[in-house]
């Protein structure tokens, strides 16, 4: 049975470890996760691709031959990282403070109260001696607040990680993600040429080159399929910066660029259509790929996916399909066919922002309903 206090204090005591990325050094609470789960009999193991960085992988293995109940397993996998504090909190980041029914701390919705959710469900399964058929492994990843490239990336590129289904526990409010946006980050550079300031039509201005390169790229529509999910593709300028003074033409400008786009269309694509924009204002310019990451979709007739919406809504708990505009981890299963989705228990609205919180009543109600749902997987 799900242990309500035992949640809140497991919460408490997850939101107490300093783990924010950058700089990156989950090592004291992976520590913590691996030494509750071998507690309960689970086989932990753990594996780094940095130092201090440990992921940490737990098994909770099924009653089937070895070699089915792992092929047939199911992931359940939260990450211990989080963003930077940031200044201007009424609660301390680290606190784990109580006040009208919440958990106040950093992670305490991204992610550390979904992984405190999902290590009371394995132990209330261990203690009320529930033998499920397949695998559960549990997940507690590093990197994610920076790109998965020391977390889930690895250990999916090296098979650590091979289950049949992933269920990602990094939503808010039982809301359940079958589809999300591709991303490009690049850096666009202009170039330009010197003169004195006074004399600036001599040079050729890369700031303002620039400026008109963003109008342009700010009016551009793409070709794109609607999706009931998810909005339109989006464009954001995060950065700029260019020039060496005041009374100089600059010969050189850097922008960096975030676009979203939709299921359908590719990076490679969308990079051709933006360096056709850039190429009508300017030919000198470079455009440096930062990352990418390809869009997801799944089919929301998949039977794991329906069983989970059908528990949650059996138990009273409104669970919606919904898209994500940004990017989770959900986009890396597709390259290993390996179905995801994702879903969790934070609270809206409150992720990377001052004051991050978690509500007791739903982490307890999402203990409740994971739980159930482990079961009803296992019998399908």
């Amino acid at each position: 049975m799900i242990n309500k206090n035992r949640l809140i204090r497991l919460t408490q005591r997850l939101l107490r470890f300093d783990s924010v990325n950058p700089p990156g050094n989950e090592l004291q609470v992976a520590r913590f996760i691996a030494k509750d789960l071998r507690s309960l009999g689970l086989e932990v193991k753990t594996y780094s691709f940095q130092k201090h960085r440990p992921n940490v992988i737990a098994t909770l293995k099924g009653t089937w031959p070895r070699w089915k109940a792992a092929q047939e397993a199911i992931l359940i996998t939260p990450h211990i990282d989080t963003v930077p504090f940031g200044t201007g909190w009424k609660f301390d980041p680290l606190g784990g403070e109580i006040y009208q029914g919440r958990i106040y701390g950093r992670g305490a919705s991204d992610d550390k109260g979904n992984a405190a959710v999902g290590m009371e469900a394995i132990r209330s399964l261990v203690e009320d001696g529930v033998r499920l058929k397949r695998d559960v492994i549990f997940a507690a990843t590093v990197d994610e607040e920076t790109g998965s490239h020391k977390g889930i990336r690895p250990l999916l590129a090296k098979g650590i990680l091979r289950p049949q289904v992933a269920l990602i526990t990094d939503s808010e409010e039982f809301d359940c993600v079958i589809a999300q946006k591709g991303l490009l980050h690049c850096r666009v550079q202009i170039f330009g040429k010197k003169a004195h300031g006074a004399y600036n039509w001599l040079g050729v201005n890369a700031i303002e080159a620039a400026a008109r390169v963003i109008n342009r790229l700010q009016k551009h529509q793409f070709k794109f399929k609607k999706h009931p999910l998810l909005v339109p593709p989006t464009k954001n300028i995060g950065t700029i910066q260019g020039g060496d003074k005041v009374n100089i033409v600059a010969d050189f400008c850097e922008f960096s660029l975030d676009i979203r786009f939709m299921p359908g269309m590719t990076a490679p694509r969308v990079l051709q259509e933006i360096k056709g924009v850039i190429a009508r204002e300017t030919k000198n310019f470079k455009v440096m790929i930062d990352d990418t990451q390809k869009p997801y979709e799944l089919d929301p007739q998949q039977p794991f996916v329906k069983t989970y919406l059908d528990v949650c809504r059996h138990m009273g708990f409104k669970a919606n399909l919904k898209g994500s505009q940004g990017a989770t981890v959900i986009t890396f299963f597709q390259d290993y066919k390996i179905p995801a989705f994702s879903t969790g228990w934070g609270a809206h609205g409150v992720v990377h922002a001052n004051d991050e919180y978690v509500s007791i009543k739903t982490i307890y109600n999402g203990a409740c309903a994971l739980e159930a749902y482990l079961k009803a997987y296992d019998e399908m």
